[in-house]
Parts: structure tokens; sequence; C-alpha cells
């Protein structure tokens, strides 16, 4: 095998896998919150959520122990220093942020739901692209869990 014939394989190889797991959208993305619920995460792995979660997309909610508008307040501010978010939607009981990637620019939806009869934030992290994340959600929302917690929430 002459060494362009090399070359051109491992090309198209790389190529194929990038497609097939950076590229292609995601077809169930949701966002919001629905019967007290933020949506489920689809079958691929670059996605985390805290309520109805099944063993590989399940992750904790963030706890609090103060008012629930002092939470908000702090996650907002908390979420001011996480690289690359911005906050594009807020109401009284939901915040949603979109986070992208440093080199290719993908985007995430990240959401946070204060559900009123928990003093809990339910989150949910998934990429809007692709088929692996590389546990980059899962990540993103336990620093923010943990600055939360530095924080004493």
């Amino acid at each position: 095998m002459s060494l362009m014939s090399r070359f051109i394989s491992i090309f198209c190889v790389l190529f194929l896998s990038l497609t097939s797991f950076l590229i292609f959208p995601n077809p169930t993305l949701a966002v919001g919150i629905s019967e007290n619920h933020l949506d489920s995460c689809p079958a691929s792995p670059n996605c985390v959520v805290s309520q109805n979660g099944d063993e590989k997309h399940a992750i904790k909610p963030i706890p609090y122990h103060v008012d629930r508008d002092k939470a908000k307040e702090t996650l907002l501010k908390v979420l001011t220093v996480v690289p690359r978010t911005e906050v594009v939607e807020q109401k009284d009981n939901y915040i949603h942020a979109l986070s992208k990637s440093r080199i290719f620019k993908f985007t995430d939806d990240v959401e946070f739901y204060f559900p009123a009869d928990e003093n809990v934030i339910h989150v949910r992290s998934a990429s809007r692209v692709g088929e692996s994340d590389l546990g980059v959600n899962r990540r993103r929302i336990e620093q923010i869990r943990l600055a939360m917690q530095d924080l004493q929430v």
C-alpha cells in the first residue's frame, strides 16, 4: 500500500468517526419544564439529568440550604464564571444556559429547575449534536455543584 493510499484510508476513518460522533444533530432536543420535570435524556451518552434519569444519565440534584431566591441568585453568579456559558432564559423556577465547546463551538443546553416543594436544583445538561461528549456535561454540572457548595448555599 502506497503512502498516499494509507493517508487517504486514515483520513476517511477519521472523517467518518468525527461525523458519526460530533456532527449529526440530536433529534430529541427539548428544553424547559413539562409537568414539573426537566426533559429526559436521549439514548446517546452526551446528557445528564437529575430527574428520572436511567443509570448512565442520572446525576444528583444540587441541594441548597438557603431560600430559593438566594440559591437562584448564587447559581446565576456561578454561571457567569463557567467558561463560554451564557444564560439565555430565566423564570421564577427555571434557568436555561448555553455552553459552547472551546474548539469546535458545539452548543450544550444546561438547565436548572427549582421545584417549589424541594430544597434542590434539578439539572439537565445535554449536547445538541453528536453521540459522545467525553463526559463534559457531567463534569460541568459537578463543577457547578462544587462552586455552589463552596459558596455555602
